[in-house]
């Protein structure tokens, strides 16, 4: 597990005044105010967040050192990241997309499919992309408890009943 966990991505510069639009990974997305500071992957940068408004696709917001256009149109793409620690305990069956991520993945029968790559949302579900051996581009698989049966992630492992034909 990491320490830092992404919360955000800047999607650029919001109007001409230094705002920034936020792209919030956060369940309630307006939370993702409450987790600051939040800082760069590598921690080197550190900022505090004040929300203004929502907007389309996202949240429009203040944050320390970005006072122009130009510096928030430099941080398009950057993500932002919250101390473990600040973040809520997960419930059963709740997983930080973070944790997920580098997971090896087996079907039912114990053979090995891949590793979790990255986790998908396009709005119907979660969807675990994979990558392994023998497969020449990513596999999308439907994060649902019916065909991810098993996280187990003091293993580093899930098991997964694929539908059938997804990894022909």
């Amino acid at each position: 597990m990491t320490e830092r966990v992404r919360v955000g991505t800047i999607g650029g510069a919001y109007g001409v005044k230094g705002e920034v639009r936020i792209k919030s990974f956060c369940a309630i997305p307006e939370a993702i105010a409450d987790y600051a500071p939040l800082t760069t992957e590598d921690g080197s940068r550190t900022f505090e967040v004040t929300i203004t408004r929502q907007i389309s696709n996202g949240l429009a917001a203040r944050m320390t050192g970005i006072d122009t256009k130009e510096d928030a149109d430099a941080l398009r793409g950057m993500g932002l990241y919250a101390l473990r620690s600040q973040l809520p305990e997960t419930d059963d069956d709740e997983y930080y997309y973070a944790d997920l991520i580098g997971l090896d993945v087996f079907d039912t029968g114990g053979n090995p499919i891949g590793k979790i790559k990255a986790v998908q949302n396009h709005g119907a579900t979660d969807l675990l992309e994979v990558f392994g051996p023998g497969l020449k581009t990513t596999v999308l698989i439907p994060f649902t408890k019916e065909v991810v049966p098993t996280v187990d992630i003091a293993s580093g492992r899930v098991i997964a009943d694929p539908p059938e034909g997804l990894f022909d």
